[in-house]
C-alpha cells in the first residue's frame, strides 16, 4: 500500500482525455496517463505495475509521435534528473536521462570540461538524446553512441541491467537509437573532453565548391571543432561554410555559457521574415556576409549551450517550422545535392536553410543512421497544418527518400512518419535484426510509440 502511495505521487492526475503532443503541435494522440518518476526504482515499479502499452517522452522534440502512442501510460523523464557521478580527472559523468545537456554544461563548465557529442541546443534531455542517437556540428566526431560508456536500462519484465560496447552489447546497440523500443534508459556514463577557446571562420562559395573545400580544409584540421555551412534559398546556389578552430587568442565573449535570459524577439521576427518571402531570404546572404566578418573567439561550452528558445514559436495556428534530415555517404555529396535541390524547387517548399553537418560512422546502433562517413543536410522550412498541406509534405518526402537511398543514404527517424515499410528497410537494413531483438526482450510488446508501431514487424 504504501508503496502504490508512492507511485501516485509521481503520477500527474489529469481529467480525461489526455492529449499528448510534440512541439510542431501536429501530432495529438490520446494516452491514458502521464507518470513522473524521480528515480529509477520508480521506474521499475512503474514498468513491474503496468500492463498496458507504455511510452517514453522527454522535451518531446521529436516530431512524429516518437513519444506517445493511443492510450499508452507516457513515462515523463525529466524528473529523473540527477547527476550520479562526476569524475573530473577521468573525464567521465553519469546522470540519470531526464537531466538536459545545460544542467550538465554548468556542473562541468568550472572544470573547464565540456560535453564530448551532443545536438546543437542544450535543452533536450539525455534520453531523448540516447533514444535518437543524436549528432552535432562536432569535426572528427559522429552519433552520441560514440561517446557513451554505459548505460542502465529497465526491461518490460521490471529488471535492471547495465549496458555497454563491452557488456551486453546486443542490448547497447539496439538501444541507443532505438527510440524506446527496448526499455526505458535511466542512467548513462559519458566521456568528457577539454573545454577550448575556439576562434570562429567563415567563406562564402558556390555549392559546387563545398566538397573540395570541406576536403581541404576541414576533414583532417586537427584544430577545427565545430562545423556546419548553410545552403541559402531560393536559388541554392550559394554556401557558408562556418568553422570553430581552437585558439589563444583573448575571447570577444567573456561568458563561458550561453546566457538563460536571452532576448530573442528579435531573432523571432528574423525567421517569420524568412519565412514570408524569397527577397528576405535573398536579403540574408548580405546580412550573414557582415555577420560573419565580425571577430568572434568563444569558449566550447558558449557555443555549445544554445537555447531552443531562439526558434520560438514553433507552433502557430498557420503552420509549424519542421525539420527533416538525410544522410549521404561523403562521396555520394556532389551527387545527391541537385536532386535534392530540384525536388524541393519542385515543390516550392518553403525552406528557410539547409544546414550541411559531418560525421563518422556509426559504432554499431541497430538502426544507424551513419553506416558509414557521412554529411547530413538537414532541412529547416515551414508547412502549412491543413490535410492538403500534409499531403503535400508527403509527396516531396516520399522523393527526398527514396533518392537519399538511391545514393546508399538514409533520412533521420525522430521527424514525420511519413517513409513506407519498404523505404524504412532500405534505409535501416538491420531493422528486422533490431525487431527480434525487441522480441526478445519486450515480447508483449510494452513499450511502443507511433514509430514503432508504423514499422515493428510483429
Amino acid at each position: 500500500m504504501f508503496f502504490l502511495l508512492l507511485l501516485l505521487k509521481h503520477t500527474i492526475p489529469l481529467a480525461q482525455p489526455i492529449i499528448s503532443n510534440d512541439i510542431t503541435q501536429l501530432n495529438p494522440i490520446p494516452i491514458s496517463d502521464i507518470a513522473q518518476p524521480t528515480s529509477t526504482a520508480d521506474v521499475v515499479e512503474l514498468i513491474k505495475n503496468h500492463t498496458g502499452p507504455i511510452s517514453i517522452a522527454g522535451g518531446k522534440y521529436s516530431m512524429g509521435g516518437q513519444t506517445a502512442t493511443d492510450n499508452a501510460l507516457q513515462i515523463d523523464i525529466k524528473k529523473l534528473n540527477h547527476i550520479l557521478a562526476f569524475d573530473p580527472k577521468k573525464k567521465e559523468i553519469t546522470v540519470e536521462t531526464g537531466a538536459n545537456w545545460r544542467q550538465i554544461q554548468e556542473l562541468i563548465d568550472p572544470y573547464n570540461l565540456s560535453v564530448q557529442i551532443m545536438q546543437s541546443y542544450a535543452d533536450f534531455t539525455v534520453g531523448g538524446s540516447l533514444s535518437v542517437n543524436v549528432h552535432g556540428r562536432y569535426v572528427g566526431e559522429g552519433p552520441i553512441i560514440l561517446s557513451v560508456k554505459q548505460i542502465k536500462m529497465v526491461l518490460a519484465d521490471g529488471s535492471l541491467i547495465t549496458a555497454s560496447p563491452t557488456e551486453n552489447p546486443t542490448i547497447f546497440y539496439g538501444a541507443i537509437g532505438g527510440y524506446g523500443a527496448m526499455g526505458v534508459i535511466t542512467e548513462a556514463t559519458f566521456n568528457l573532453t577539454d573545454n577550448t577557446l575556439l576562434k570562429r571562420t567563415s567563406q562564402q562559395m558556390l555549392i559546387t565548391q563545398y566538397y573540395d573545400y570541406f576536403q581541404k580544409y576541414v576533414n583532417n584540421n586537427t584544430h577545427a571543432v565545430f562545423h556546419n555551412t548553410l545552403i541559402y534559398p531560393p536559388d541554392y546556389k550559394t554556401v557558408r561554410a562556418v568553422t570553430y578552430v581552437t585558439t589563444n587568442e583573448a575571447p570577444t565573449i567573456s561568458v563561458r555559457l550561453q546566457p538563460k535570459d536571452q532576448d530573442y524577439s528579435k531573432l523571432h521576427k528574423q525567421i517569420a521574415l524568412l519565412s514570408s518571402s524569397n527577397l528576405a531570404k535573398r536579403f540574408r546572404k548580405l546580412y550573414d556576409r557582415w555577420q560573419y566578418s565580425k571577430k568572434q573567439v568563444v569558449w566550447r561550452n558558449y557555443e555549445a549551450s544554445y537555447n531552443v528558445a531562439e526558434l520560438a514559436p514553433i507552433a502557430t495556428k498557420e503552420g509549424s517550422f519542421v525539420l527533416q534530415e538525410y544522410f549521404m555517404p561523403t562521396d555520394q555529396f556532389d551527387n545527391f545535392y541537385p536532386q535534392l535541390i530540384n525536388i524541393l524547387r519542385k515543390h516550392n517548399v518553403n525552406v528557410l536553410n539547409i544546414s550541411i553537418r559531418h560525421a563518422k560512422k556509426d559504432s554499431g546502433s541497430l538502426l544507424a543512421w551513419a553506416k558509414t562517413d557521412v554529411f547530413a543536410f538537414v532541412i529547416y522550412y515551414k508547412q502549412g497544418v491543413t490535410s492538403k498541406d500534409q499531403q503535400a509534405v508527403n509527396r516531396w518526402t516520399t522523393e527526398l527518400i527514396d533518392t537519399a537511398i538511391e545514393h546508399q543514404g538514409s533520412y533521420y527517424l525522430p521527424y514525420q512518419i511519413i517513409a513506407s515499410q519498404a523505404q524504412f528497410e532500405k534505409a535501416y537494413p538491420k531493422a528486422k535484426q533490431f525487431f527480434e531483438l525487441k522480441k526478445q526482450l519486450d515480447p508483449n510488446n510494452k513499450f511502443r510509440n507511433k514509430l514503432l508501431d508504423r514499422y515493428a514487424q510483429y
